[in-house]
């Protein structure tokens, strides 16, 4: 089924809908998980970060039901998390030797990869704990399930899609501040919110592909791109973390002062590349793209009037 709003169908069917897609996709992946735990349970986070975005956009509609059912997948998500962390830990490492052959081509950060590696197979992944991890995911995923039939969102045309510009416009704003906190402080914490920002964003274009102001390809695109390289850089927050809190079972001094040096530079640069394609998708006035959903959304749904064009 298709993760977009139908303009011509009630707005709270749609949602169910979509809704309940997802949820019966994450169990499946939760029950993937049990053999394959990295790839099922990563992408079941994935599934329930749909969810939460899904909700944040209908919240003006149901504002006590979106909040409960969007900390409902934040608490499951965070049970879940741990491989995928490693796994990015590894990717980082990857990345760097990739983008500076000449000071890691004689294999200097290739205990620091080792060491992760075997970080994410440690015990503590044993299939015994994620057994109850997994079951219990599951049966909070049949309680939203169940819970979807107590969603009520105004159906009529013009009211839901007041709750659809709202929903959307509100998460631009957000992202509009979040844009401004990290281009003048610049903590990790901010990048990290505006990083969160922009995959709100980009399930919001998708959600609302029907309607949402033309060009939407090259804007899920260029969304697209700048939430992996905000990916990179919160990879590389955790890595110096870790670097401070457990730097000695990663590497000698010596390996763990290049790899430090080499993601100051590479951080340097994706900070600066983030800015600025943030500032190109989130500078625009928001009213007018507001409006705009608006006026799809009810064109649409116009559309499937009785004596109406089909």
């Amino acid at each position: 089924m298709s993760y977009r709003i139908e303009p011509s169908l009630p707005v709270t069917a749609e949602v169910r809908r979509i809704a309940a897609d997802e949820i019966g996709k994450a169990i499946g992946d939760l029950a993937a998980s049990r053999t394959e735990p990295e790839k099922g349970l990563h992408a079941c986070r994935k599934r329930f970060k749909k969810l939460r975005a899904l909700f944040r956009l209908v919240r003006p509609g149901d504002e006590q039901f979106c909040r409960t059912e969007n900390a409902r997948y934040r608490d499951i998500s965070r049970s879940l998390a741990g491989a995928r962390e490693d796994t990015a830990l590894i990717e980082t490492v990857d990345r760097l030797v990739k983008a500076f052959p000449d000071q890691t081509s004689a294999g200097e950060l290739d205990a620091v990869r080792s060491a992760l590696v075997a970080r994410r197979e440690a015990p503590v992944r044993e299939r015994t704990g994620l057994e109850e991890t997994v079951n219990a995911a599951v049966e909070a995923c049949e309680q939203g399930r169940q819970a979807l039939a107590g969603l009520i969102l105004p159906d009529d045309p013009e009211a839901a899609a007041d709750v659809l510009a709202d929903g959307a416009g509100k998460t631009l704003r957000r992202a509009r501040r979040a844009l401004d906190t990290a281009g003048k402080r610049g903590q990790p914490e901010d990048f990290h919110e505006l990083r969160k920002c922009v995959k709100a964003h980009w399930m919001h274009v998708l959600l609302l592909h029907r309607f949402w102001p033309r060009p939407v390809k090259s804007r899920r695109k260029a969304l697209d791109a700048l939430g992996e390289r905000l990916g990179e850089l919160n990879d590389i927050f955790v890595m110096r973390r870790l670097i401070q809190s457990d730097g000695e079972a990663l590497g000698s001094k010596e390996q763990l002062k290049l790899l430090g040096k080499l993601m100051k530079r590479s951080e340097k640069a994706l900070r600066r590349q983030c800015l600025r394609e943030a500032e190109l998708l989130f500078g625009e006035a928001r009213k007018p793209i507001v409006r705009k959903i608006a006026d799809r959304y009810q064109a649409g749904a116009s559309e499937s009037q009785p004596g109406t064009n089909q």
